[in-house]
């Protein structure tokens, strides 16, 4: 047995409360090495010779990835504090048993020697999410690109490739005049990219947090989105940039004018008078965002910055109408900061949603404490390297899903945004080097799974284009230059997620791989996901004549080259 790869903590990862009374048990262990795992348990407090508490609990394996597998038991207890240990049997006969994080060849007694749960200390711990996000669509928009109220030419308008300052004029009215399209997409929830007064199209380099930027309309403009959305049942998620401001900041201003005598020293990380690169790519003498001078980063342990951004944030909350924000650059803030926001965002708005921007597995942001849930690069990279790059194997994919399910608490799983692009990235179509039927196979795996699948606009019609700043070129509304069977495609799956619960809620009953082949197999409840991620084409006569939900009809027993089914069994 390779006592290498085993691990438990007794911790928020290995052992959470789902509900008052009830618990989540993890272990992790090396892949394939273990033939069974139990789980025993007593009451800590009450002496076996007087009522004997103990218990035992079959733990099932929930996920793989490359190197451990991941077991997982649910105990309904009602206790004071919980003993535990595990009982280990290899698959070469060995038996062990771990309690405490150490080993022992015989069955544990001894309290001291188990793992500790206190009850009441970690429900209070428990981690929420809003119950409105779990497993729903969202879509993303980039305000100066999605739609114009305003008259602007074709030839301006669908200019390709497009640079950072090309003004398409797009506007708050153009997006309530969409509003329909979204929703009719199928779509549960709208982000945003930021709105805030700002002097670039991103707008990631805010000049003032309580004005909206006057290309893009008024507060009334955002109040009556957000007001006609929720009446489409559509949710509004906006864009949060605290890490950083713009140089024309408030704050940022007083200081380079005024420097020691400057009540803003503390807002900023500057050792002297910060002075503006006159060249790109110099570094400044203060800190910023990549090294760039023009976004100075705000120093949120400070607590009157800290004080300021929180109360933006509720400002927005209290006055739009909307339900949630997405944390720019978030990894590169404090967890304090993260902490205090949470606490005062979910104090009077509980049901908001709090998603972070970070770009790998991010487990320290998500303990219940800080975040709901993060942009899910994690899956993107796993997706392109098996479809478009066809650089990993069917495996090697479901080993990536595999070790975020193994290492995710429960409740974030169901709302983690699962993106195959975003305004910071080459379309996803680009990354397929244009060809269509991976993009519609990458789809499938991304809105037939749990979590909160993330269209970046634009792609359900076929959009292309480069690295940022091609990737956000102006939407294709002429529907001439739409791809309608791409669109087609799009509604349909969000439709069939929409209609079948089991695609999303709970675990996978199974999960295979066929790396020859290049084949992903999924059972859930009464269906069968089929993701081929090769060229060619494979006979499945096992599910010949049964109902494929995607195509609407009978399935021939043949999946072709990046095609994807779901069979109805």
């Amino acid at each position: 047995m390779n006592r290498g790869a085993i691990c438990h903590m007794p911790d928020s990862r290995y052992c959470f409360c789902v509900e008052p009374g009830r618990f989540v048990f993890r272990l992790q262990t090396g892949r394939d090495d273990l033939r069974g795992v139990k789980l025993h348990f007593r009451d800590k407090y009450i002496p076996v010779r007087i009522l004997d508490t103990r218990g035992c609990a079959q733990m099932r394996r929930v996920a793989q990835d490359g190197c451990h597998d991941y077991y997982e038991a649910e105990l309904q207890i009602d206790v004071v504090c919980l003993r535990y240990f595990f009982e280990l049997t290899g698959t070469d006969g060995e038996c062990l048993y771990y309690g405490n994080c150490r080993f022992y060849t015989k069955e544990i007694d001894d309290n001291d020697r188990m793992y500790d749960l206190p009850q009441t200390l970690r429900e209070t711990e428990q981690f929420e999410v809003p119950q409105w996000a779990k497993n729903k669509v969202v879509y993303q928009v980039f305000p100066s690109r999605f739609a114009t109220s305003k008259d602007v030419p074709d030839k301006l308008w669908y200019k390709a490739p497009i640079a950072h300052n090309t003004d398409l004029k797009g506007d708050l009215r153009g997006m309530i005049s969409k509003l329909g399209y979204i929703r009719d997409l199928g779509v549960d929830v709208l982000y945003l990219t930021p709105i805030f007064h700002s002097k670039s199209t991103h707008k990631y380099d805010t000049i003032d947090y309580y004005t909206i930027d006057p290309s893009f309309g008024t507060k009334e403009d955002l109040i009556e989105l957000v007001d006609k959305a929720h009446e489409m049942g559509l949710r509004v998620v906006l864009d949060a940039v605290f890490n950083h401001t713009a140089p024309e900041f408030f704050a940022f201003q007083d200081l380079e004018k005024n420097w020691q005598d400057s009540p803003y020293r503390n807002w900023y990380y500057c050792k002297e008078k910060p002075k503006r690169p006159m060249l790109p790519f110099v570094k400044p003498n203060y800190k910023c965002f990549s090294y760039f001078g023009g976004m100075p980063k705000l120093n949120l342990t400070n607590p009157e910055t800290a004080r300021y951004c929180i109360d933006v944030a509720l400002y927005w909350l209290r006055t739009a109408g909307i339900d949630g924000w997405r944390l720019d650059v978030g990894d590169e803030v404090s967890h304090y900061f993260w902490r205090e926001f949470r606490k005062a965002v979910k104090a009077e708005f509980p049901d908001a949603l709090i998603v972070g921007e970070v770009w790998h597995y991010a487990a320290d942001f998500l303990q219940g404490d800080e975040w709901d849930s993060v942009m899910n690069y994690p899956f993107l990279n796993a997706a392109m390297d098996f479809v478009a790059k066809g650089e990993i194997t069917a495996t090697e994919y479901l080993n990536e899903l595999g070790f975020l399910r193994g290492n995710l608490n429960h409740a974030c799983y169901s709302v983690m945004w699962n993106l195959l692009g975003s305004h910071d990235t080459a379309r996803a179509l680009n990354r397929c080097a244009e060809d269509k039927r991976k993009m519609k196979l990458m789809a499938a795996m991304q809105l037939l799974q749990s979590g909160m699948p993330f269209i970046y606009y634009g792609d359900e019609v076929g959009m292309t284009g480069g690295w940022d700043p091609d990737c956000r070129r102006g939407m294709l509304w002429d529907e001439s230059r739409q791809d309608k069977a791409m669109l087609a495609y799009y509604r349909k799956l969000i439709a069939i997620r929409k209609a079948n619960p089991c695609l999303v809620d709970g675990d996978a009953d199974e999960m295979t791989a066929e790396d020859e082949t290049g084949l992903v197999t999924i059972r859930r409840g009464g269906l069968v996901l089929l993701f081929h991620g090769k060229e060619g084409s494979i006979r499945l006569p096992q599910y010949a004549g049964k109902e494929d939900l995607i195509s609407g009809s009978q399935f021939d027993g043949t999946l072709g080259a990046y095609q994807a089914a779901v069979i109805q069994v």
